[in-house]
């Protein structure tokens, strides 16, 4: 007799690990899928690369690593199973309101499917940003950062994002350019007086980075405006922090509704338009995102799989299996 699960969560970062958790609490035979983004990410997903968490509830400062640490040792606290598996295929069970979902390595039925996969880095869209991505060109300050160690770099981007990589980047390089095509960039009021106050970094708004140039590595960039009077900065590395694409492939091909962006459409209780799939998180079109926002919609998720399941799942529905 096959196997069958209450919920497979799809997307193994915090909000997936927090979803598991709950699921748990509820007594749902739940399995997290994570490896949305290949072998890129470990368990615990993109804040494991962020290298200060001071707004998460309860815990003052902690890194991103420390935040997905404590939610994972949580959530396998209940009888729930998290696998190293990335989810390629969703579908419909012929007869039942059920799902399967195929992994490289195996296929998993369930009740419901919780979507939690995230999204990743939007890609710098102008020339030369391809040819040097790795070589000067990257996404990740906590990552790639001690790379730069007392050279020159650029953000690209004006959001919160932008500023707290700007931040981290400092540690390292001599000098920080913030390059942000709007009048004001818009980091939370904390991060911005840090920005201030610190003499490495330099803002540059009302300007776009039309060109990278380099060698073997990045060398400078190309302005659409002088800067001290040239369009040419001289820069070593370039961090590209232009927003996010969200991971909602799978959801789009069963039918889900997403956005103008891509973003599965939610409503209060996490459901979307399709019975048995729920989803939470950075996928979804919630206007703020946080690691904690993520997180309760993932548990209102999980709340509103087990209402689905108790109200519409028959028993005698699983004497086909």
């Amino acid at each position: 007799m096959e196997s069958i699960y209450d919920a497979v969560i799809i997307g193994a970062g915090v909000v997936g690990l927090a979803t598991a958790m709950y699921a748990g609490r509820l007594n749902l035979k739940t399995v997290v899928l994570g490896a949305t983004y290949g072998n890129e990410l470990p368990i615990g997903g993109v804040i494991t690369l962020t290298d200060t968490v001071d707004n998460y509830p309860g815990f003052k400062h902690l890194t991103g690593q420390e935040l997905a640490q404590k939610i994972e040792e949580h959530a396998r606290d209940y009888n729930i199973e998290i696998k190293e598996e990335k989810a390629v295929g969703i579908n419909k069970h012929k007869k039942l309101s059920f799902f399967i979902v195929k992994t490289g390595k195996n296929s998993y039925t369930s009740k419901t499917i919780i979507f939690a996969t995230g999204a990743k880095w939007k890609e710098l869209p102008m020339k030369g940003s391809s040819e040097f991505k790795n070589r000067g060109v990257h996404y990740c300050a906590l990552c790639d950062g001690p790379l730069f160690k007392d050279k020159r770099v650029a953000v690209i981007g004006g959001s919160d994002t932008a500023a707290k990589e700007a931040l981290l980047l400092a540690q390292y390089a001599k000098k920080v350019y913030i390059i942000y095509r709007g009048d004001k960039i818009r980091p939370e009021p904390v991060n911005a007086k840090l920005i201030e106050k610190n003499p490495k970094i330099e803002v540059i708004t009302n300007t776009n980075l039309v060109e990278i140039v380099g060698n073997k590595t990045v060398t400078s960039a190309i302005l659409d405006k002088e800067y001290n009077k040239s369009k040419k900065l001289e820069l070593d590395g370039i961090f590209g922090a232009i927003g996010h694409s969200p991971l909602s492939e799978l959801a789009v091909k069963l039918g889900v509704k997403v956005n103008k962006s891509n973003e599965i459409i939610i409503d209060r209780d996490s459901k979307t338009n399709v019975k048995g799939i729920f989803a939470a998180g950075d996928v979804v079109d919630s206007s703020f995102k946080q690691a904690i926002t993520g997180v309760a919609e993932g548990v209102i998720a999980a709340h509103s799989a087990y209402t689905y399941i108790m109200q519409n799942t028959k028993k005698s529905a699983l004497q086909i299996f």
